[in-house]
């Protein structure tokens, strides 16, 4: 539906962002004379009485909070329609994500924009909130007097510490969640400390640990991802030993608190020396012989021998790790025969939620709740629902869909578009006015896999309908295919 120019008191800009459950706005607040952003429920979620209490319940945990490292709450409300919004702080630096797309930060502003989420996570932390979908997306910027200045936002998962103390629905975004969070199990603060961990990873090497792209993955991680240097000569030995200490699969290993990471990230930014007593013994230097470490000569933890992270097979769930909860194996075994009867990531989805239908004008299709990012061109003729918008682009095996209207086209194409780094399969199934191509897609170096099916479907005389989905499940690629529609 179009947005009104305003809503109360402020005058609707342009839009800044939009996903699967909300679109956010620039807007002036006009009793102010100042630049807020507005983020409003989108309207397909407006009769889903869970999306509607979990939009509400991130505006009361960003309330708790009083930190310049939080994005802030300013007022909240209800449109004409029905919608609920909250009126937000204005990130106008963008996202750490839109940064990264660059490349990797300099050493010490990578450091310093760590160490700011991290106070804004420590302080969510002390109101009772865990965060549990910390990613660069959710780190944004805020120009002052000082400079950029680094912001926590989007709550859209947070949960109270009293709620996650028990078990808790899997969730999260896959290459940067905890493994215990995928698991259900139950949660503590180094949920959050592994996710800053994975947001660190990405900042000092451009690229997410272990590059997972699904839910199912996670839970096959057994050590900490390869060194940074192994993508980055400059990363100093010491920050990659305690960006991968807060890497742990097994969070008795991690740091035991924001605390402690932030320190001891600070001190080898500071010293170019691994914290002494602070890491685990297999990461640390050489001993020297009694009385301590010989800190500048010895071997260090970057150029120790590394365990490169496991294949992840399509429908093969490994054993949960050691230390991890009696009930978290049981919700282990109960995930993987859901896994391996339902074709992989598609069998997880039964465990997560039912599908969504997302329309946009005369464009519909059925999708994986979790695929909650969503964009559109601007005359509509575009839909793209999927994990990862910011990826979608430049990552073939982010899962998602992409509708599009086409209304040049004659006839149905002899040939598809085969995406970068993928390789067609077959030459292309023809079904009265459709046809459909398949490509699988693998990333250098990865032996992940992902399938990229696109159908071209003849709707109107002139009119094409073209959809790519992409998963790394080929049942799920063609439910989604068959989902999408063009409505006349």
């Amino acid at each position: 539906m179009d947005q009104p120019p305003r809503i109360g008191r402020y005058s609707l800009v342009r839009r800044v962002g939009a996903g699967g459950f909300a679109t956010v706005w620039l807007a002036r607040d006009e009793q102010l004379d100042a630049e807020v952003a507005v983020k409003i429920l989108s309207d397909n979620w407006i009769d889903e009485d869970d999306v509607r209490r979990r939009f509400l319940a991130e505006g009361r945990f960003l309330r708790r909070v009083d930190s310049p490292h939080v994005v802030g709450v300013h007022d909240v409300g209800e449109t004409e329609d029905g919608r609920p919004y909250l009126v937000l702080t204005y990130a106008d630096g963008g996202s750490l994500a839109d940064r990264i797309k660059a490349g990797p930060l300099e050493i010490a502003d990578a450091v310093e924009i760590i160490t700011q989420v991290g106070s804004g996570l420590k302080q969510l932390h002390a109101r009772g909130v865990l965060h549990r979908d910390v990613k660069p997306a959710n780190v944004l910027f805020r120009t002052d007097e000082s400079g950029d200045r680094a912001m926590l936002g989007d709550l859209g998962l947070g949960k109270s510490l009293e709620t996650v103390s028990q078990l808790t629905m899997p969730g999260g975004t896959p290459a940067y969640v905890a493994p215990e969070q995928v698991m259900g199990d139950r949660l503590d603060h180094r949920a959050d400390l592994y996710s800053l961990g994975a947001v660190a990873y990405a900042a000092f090497t451009g690229q997410a640990p272990h590059g997972l792209i699904s839910l199912g993955a996670v839970m096959r991680i057994e050590s900490p991802p390869p060194s940074m240097s192994t993508l980055r000569d400059d990363v100093p030995d010491a920050i990659d030993a305690v960006v991968r200490r807060a890497l742990e699969p097994d969070r008795d290993k991690r740091w035991p608190d924001l605390d402690s990471f932030l320190d001891a990230l600070r001190e080898a930014h500071t010293t170019g020396k691994i914290p002494a007593g602070l890491v685990p013994a297999d990461q640390l230097p050489v001993p020297a012989g009694p009385g301590g470490l010989d800190q500048e000569t010895a071997p260090s933890a970057a150029n120790a021998p590394t365990v490169a992270p496991p294949t992840v097979p399509a429908t093969v769930v490994a054993a949960p790790a050691p230390k991890r909860s009696a009930r978290a194996w049981v919700i282990t075994v109960v995930l993987a025969v859901l896994l391996s009867a339902g074709g992989g990531y598609g069998g997880y989805q039964l465990v997560m939620s039912r599908p969504v239908t997302v329309e946009e004008k005369n464009l519909s299709v059925k999708v994986p709740r979790d695929w909650d990012q969503k964009s559109t061109t601007a005359d509509g003729a575009g839909l793209l629902v999927t994990a990862d918008t910011s990826s979608w682009l430049t990552d073939s095996r982010v899962p998602g869909v992409y509708l599009q209207k086409q209304t040049d086209a004659a006839t149905l194409p002899a040939t598809g578009r085969t995406p970068a780094g993928c390789t067609p399969v077959g030459q292309g199934e023809r079904n009265g006015d459709t046809v459909t191509f398949y490509y699988t897609c693998e990333e250098p170096n990865s032996k992940v896999k992902s399938t990229v099916g696109e159908r071209y479907e003849l709707v109107l005389p002139g009119t094409v309908l073209r959809t790519q989905a992409r998963s790394t499940d080929n049942q799920q690629v063609n439910e989604v295919l068959d989902s999408a529609t063009f409505i006349k």
